[in-house]
């Protein structure tokens, strides 16, 4: 499997003008040619403005500096104020939650649920993870082709889900239904829902379900799940019904897509480079870098939005209070100004946690550390037991401008 191509000079990312750029085209993310349209904004309109898409006037800002610069200003970019994402959700279906908030409220909420992925829980997980992911491995096929996707993201993603919910366990793949219902674009023809009204409906049943659990673990002392946690949190036990379904939704997805993409992602990427994963099986004591490397290089999560509260000044732009500010992920982890040569896997980098797939400031992702240990116990049980997996044809990307997300990829391990 080849790299990809990222300067590209038939791309008409170098011949159209700048003022017809607009990168919130989901399909520019499921066909993978993303890439020069960015390098050209970096290069000549870091902060860039949309006047006319799908989604409305916005601002991309696209370089490194620049996207750290609005995260760590909550006071002039919110959250709260328009949500997280270029799409802006029906007035009468939002769905708030404590990555939709500013500070106090952002602070009271994320410290209900931070606990379960602080460093001595993850060390107790540690054991179970590395169980289960060898269990998942000694089960797959050798020498034909199968999807890595079905058999190996989504089957231990999901079994994590259950464990952080204490979520019956036989009933585990509704948490991978439901998350994959809260991410679609519902513009696409392979969507699980086909608007939003549909996608509320479906959510409402996972709030039904969620619900019954909650009040189970609000009479029950309190345990070391998120549900029970958020049952028994000050500023959590006696959230109104959309409050709800969005702090759940948002501790499904970040506890599911980040990961799973990764996943599918990093065994693609590794394919991409094969230099590196020969790298990697000669020294895997390397995994560790080699998933951060991995994130930085899928960025799971393809952009995050602010609102400007107020006017501002941006690398010489003026933004407008009201204005949407797209922090664009997939380019800022590209900045050539930031990171050396970005366009390649490198496995050994000096500072490979130097990436904004996370987030950064108040919002950086709470999960950000199982999701790195996840991986890491990936790659080392597959460095123990195979050769190199081979990647037999393109992986199938989601049609979608905020999930870097696979729907299936044919891989091979060698008999």
């Amino acid at each position: 499997m080849n790299a990809p191509v990222h300067y590209d000079p038939s791309s008409d990312a170098w011949t159209k003008p700048l003022d017809q750029f607009d990168v919130s085209d989901p399909v520019l993310y499921q066909n993978d040619t993303w890439y020069p349209y960015f390098e050209r904004l970096r290069r000549e309109a870091p902060v860039h403005y949309c006047r006319d898409s799908l989604y409305g006037p916005y601002w991309s800002v696209t370089k490194y500096k620049d996207v750290m610069s609005v995260e760590v200003n909550h006071q002039v970019y919110s959250n709260e104020s328009g949500g997280i994402q270029i799409e802006d959700q029906p007035k009468d279906m939002q769905r708030p939650s404590f990555i939709r908030m500013d500070p106090p409220k952002h602070d009271e909420q994320r410290k209900v649920a931070s606990p379960i992925v602080a460093p001595g829980n993850l060390a107790n997980m540690e054991g179970l993870i590395r169980q289960r992911t060898g269990r998942v491995l000694d089960s797959l096929p050798r020498g034909e082709t199968f999807d890595w996707v079905q058999h190996v993201s989504i089957n231990l993603t999901t079994m994590m889900l259950a464990t952080l919910f204490d979520f019956p366990f036989e009933e585990r793949s509704k948490l991978t239904y439901w998350s994959d219902v809260a991410i679609c674009n519902v513009r696409s023809p392979d969507a699980l829902v086909h608007s939003e009204e549909e996608r509320l409906v479906e959510l409402k049943k996972m709030a039904e379900y969620m619900l019954g659990l909650f009040e189970e673990r609000k009479k029950l002392p309190p345990k070391f799940d998120l549900l029970s946690m958020l049952a028994h949190g000050e500023s959590t036990r006696d959230m109104p019904l959309m409050e709800f379904i969005g702090n759940v939704v948002l501790l499904i997805v970040g506890g599911n897509d980040t990961t799973r993409n990764s996943m599918t992602g990093g065994l693609m990427a590794l394919n991409q480079f094969p230099d590196e994963y020969r790298k990697l099986i000669g020294d895997p004591d390397l995994a560790e870098s080699a998933v951060s490397e991995i994130i930085r290089y899928v960025t799971p999560v393809i952009h995050m939005r602010r609102t400007a509260l107020c006017d501002a000044d941006l690398a010489g732009q003026k933004i407008k209070a009201g204005d949407k500010v797209v922090m664009w992920y997939v380019s800022a982890n590209r900045d050539e100004d930031a990171i050396g040569d970005p366009n390649r896997l490198i496995i050994d980098r000096a500072r490979p946690r130097q990436h904004v797939s996370f987030g950064f400031g108040i919002h950086r992702c709470v999960g950000n550390r199982l999701a790195e240990l996840q991986l890491k116990i990936l790659w080392e049980e597959i460095l123990k037991r195979f050769p190199m997996i081979e990647v037999m044809g393109e992986p199938k990307r989601i049609y979608s401008n905020f999930i870097h997300g696979f729907s299936s990829m044919p891989v091979r391990i060698p008999v």
